[in-house]
């Protein structure tokens, strides 16, 4: 199967819009590791309505007008991973929350490291909230479009730094 993309400028940089035909299924930094979020054939569509449709959304959001995204998702992934996604989708805008307390939400509180991990292969970032997502601490984390984007989405959603990072 072959996903369909378009790369969009952002205050964060060059994204990556990927869609498959029944929803958005990544969004990739412009340096992202290849191996992080793995897809099919890649052929450019930037008239592609899934793409349009995420590209309006992104502005909004990076404007200030959006706090919630409506896109219909097409995330591959483990079913762990898919819970700890949806996980990251309930944390409201302009709020965080550790992994630890991801880990407890799921009923494992050992869990911590391989929500971080699951959270490191959120396939669409920004939109799937993993910048959400701080050690127990209150110090950013990695992230997959670096510390200084994810510093910027949280500031954007008025949230501050509890620790330096």
């Amino acid at each position: 199967m072959a996903y369909l993309y378009k790369t969009i400028a952002s205050p964060v940089g060059k994204l990556k819009l990927v869609a498959s035909d029944n929803g958005l299924a990544a969004i990739l930094w412009q340096d992202d590791d290849p191996r992080r979020v793995r897809l099919g054939e890649l052929v450019e569509d930037p008239q592609h309505p899934i793409l349009l449709q995420a590209q309006r959304q992104l502005r909004e959001y990076f404007a200030g007008h959006r706090t919630t995204f409506t896109i219909q998702l097409d995330m591959a992934g483990t079913e762990f991973q898919k819970k700890v996604w949806q996980a990251l989708l309930a944390i409201p805008f302009g709020e965080t929350r550790s992994y630890a307390d991801i880990a407890r939400q799921l009923g494992n509180p050992r869990a911590t490291r391989a929500v971080g991990a699951a959270n490191g292969r959120n396939p669409v970032s920004i939109i799937t909230p993993c910048h959400r997502a701080i050690g127990s601490d209150g110090s950013l984390t990695g992230f997959a479009g670096g510390l200084d984007a994810k510093r910027y989405l949280l500031r954007l959603e008025g949230k501050r730094e509890r620790a330096a990072a």
